[in-house]
């Protein structure tokens, strides 16, 4: 009896090895796997503060809570299954899928551009909504399809970085991606929206120390909202452009990818200092002109299509 209960604990202790091992591999695959794809939650982080622009102040967080629901029920209930379906079954599928996210995000960043050159803004229509329960929901509604289509791509690159696991596994570390991204980027989205509120409160403090932090707070908030709309630009060129060189790698096109690598590697033997940074900053910026050439031909194509015009009782109805 007593050699069959030590035996019985040598299993669970082996067992219970296994699970703790089983853990690590996933918190490690999940870790490398959302690494890859900070990018694109660069991006995510950067353009949902626009969402909250205009609207009222106690509305904010609610708003922002909303949108991480959303966010977080993409992930799970439709990118995920959909996700470990094409890794299952048709793994080919994977790098086209992330090439074509990568051109919408190309897409999306040299539209932006096109409307800061012109003038031209899409968002006018949504700022003349007077309602501001129909002004929420159209904010909130728009928001979570973006991010549907960035929550894609991080869990493409994700599930890209995990071949080697098993089913299970590769569900596991995905769903532990899906939950730390939502709530890192929308946890700091938060804190940025409710940034100047936070100042306004230290700028009544009785210290003048933090009334003078209070009052920088409230000062730098419009100054970080601009600072952000053009990371999230940059960020989309140059992650959608990464996508698309790797993609053409995958395929064994690979002029254009090397000439972006030899290119970057030239200048980081010609810095005297901090060479991989500068190998880095080349590479990206090679990933960026590429990112634009595809985005602005997108953006030319769609604007040379001519569009529907309403019909003329309707204009002037």
């Amino acid at each position: 009896m007593p050699g069959g209960l030590v035996a019985l604990l040598d299993d669970v202790a082996a067992l219970a090895k296994l699970a703790a091992a089983s853990v690590d591999d996933v918190a490690g695959a999940a870790g490398r796997a959302g690494a890859k794809a900070a990018g694109v939650v660069i991006d995510d982080t950067a353009v949902t503060p626009r969402y909250v622009v205009g609207l009222p102040p106690d509305r904010e967080l609610p708003i922002i809570w909303k949108i991480a629901i959303g966010s977080l029920r993409n992930k799970l209930l439709f990118i995920l299954p959909a996700a470990l379906a094409l890794s299952a079954f048709a793994p080919w599928a994977i790098t086209p899928l992330l090439m074509i996210g990568g051109a919408y995000l190309c897409f999306e960043a040299a539209e932006k551009i096109f409307e800061a050159l012109t003038g031209v803004h899409h968002a006018e229509e949504v700022a003349a909504i007077d309602d501001p329960a129909e002004l929420e929901a159209r904010q909130v509604s728009g928001a979570v399809r973006t991010d549907f289509i960035l929550s894609a791509e991080i869990m493409a690159i994700a599930l890209a970085d995990l071949p080697d696991l098993s089913l299970g596994m590769r569900a596991a570390a995905l769903i532990a991606v899906a939950f730390a991204i939502t709530a890192g980027v929308y946890g700091a989205v938060a804190l940025i929206v409710k940034m100047d509120d936070i100042g306004l409160h230290l700028s009544r403090r009785s210290s003048s120390g933090l009334r003078a932090i209070g009052r920088g707070l409230v000062a730098a908030m419009p100054v970080l909202l601009q600072a952000l709309s053009h990371l999230g630009v940059a960020a989309m060129i140059w992650v959608g452009g990464g996508i698309l060189l790797h993609g053409l790698e995958e395929f064994g096109l690979g002029a254009i990818p090397q000439a972006v690598h030899h290119l970057a590697e030239a200048a980081a033997h010609a810095s005297p200092i901090a060479q991989g940074l500068v190998e880095w900053l080349v590479g990206a910026l090679g990933a960026a002109v590429v990112g634009l050439i595809v985005g602005g031909a997108i953006v030319g194509v769609l604007h040379l299509v001519p569009r529907k015009k309403a019909p003329a009782g309707e204009a002037h109805g």
